[in-house]
């Protein structure tokens, strides 16, 4: 793919989350983004609040520092813990698999050519261990979900597994905050800088292996999950 390419992928999504987002604006859609707010708002609008909802989590979820939580909690109090985490977690894992398709078909080969002998973005058999850490990324909500998406795009881990291990892993909490109705706030520094090392240690962990020779580690590490 070349970079004019890549620019236009990027342009096109970019003005569809912002017309998006001008949409929900235009809706009524209250800038405090608190979850009672929120709720009030989608409860006001009948029908259509789970698409609403669905929108709202997309663009959080592929934009980045817009927080998820808030959205769940007012997912929760508008429809229900049922309806509102299945609302919530399906419209998650719909702006995750963007964000991963975006960076896999953008940012993949470029990372590639100068990663070629990082095992977690080149070789197949570091599916297990990227499984794993994707689900327990998702089951702690300190890790930014976007930079999560957009960094698992760029390794080698399958789109199914991805997507599995971030149903299942923000699952847990999604309940959670749904049936609560509220969050806790965690400041988007916090999330980033948390994001920012894992992503480093994606890529120091081999340089590790290769040093230090962990015979556990590395097997564990080469384990396909199949």
């Amino acid at each position: 793919m070349n970079w004019k390419t890549r620019v236009l992928i990027l342009l096109a999504l970019a003005l569809v989350m912002a017309s998006l987002w001008l949409i929900l604006r235009q809706l009524g859609m209250p800038a405090s983004l608190s979850a009672p707010a929120i709720a009030s708002w989608l409860g006001e609008q009948g029908p259509a609040g789970p698409l609403l909802v669905f929108t709202m989590m997309v663009i959080a979820v592929v934009v980045g520092p817009i927080p998820t939580l808030p959205i769940s909690a007012a997912s929760g109090l508008a429809f229900g813990i049922a309806g509102g985490t299945l609302v919530a977690a399906g419209s998650a894992l719909a702006g995750a698999m963007i964000a991963f398709w975006t960076a896999r078909l953008v940012g993949r080969d470029i990372v590639c050519h100068y990663l070629k002998d990082n095992p977690l973005i080149t070789a197949e058999r570091s599916q297990n261990l990227l499984f794993w850490t994707v689900f327990l990324t998702r089951l702690i909500p300190l890790f930014s979900f976007a930079l999560v998406s957009y960094a698992a795009g760029i390794t080698v881990i399958s789109a199914w597994r991805f997507a599995l291990a971030s149903f299942v892993g923000m699952l847990p909490m999604t309940v959670v905050f749904a049936g609560l109705g509220h969050t806790f706030t965690i400041h988007p520094l916090f999330s980033g800088i948390a994001a920012a090392m894992l992503l480093l240690a994606m890529i120091v962990l081999p340089w590790y292996l290769n040093r230090y020779h962990s015979q556990r580690l590395t097997r564990w590490l080469g384990d396909a999950a199949d």
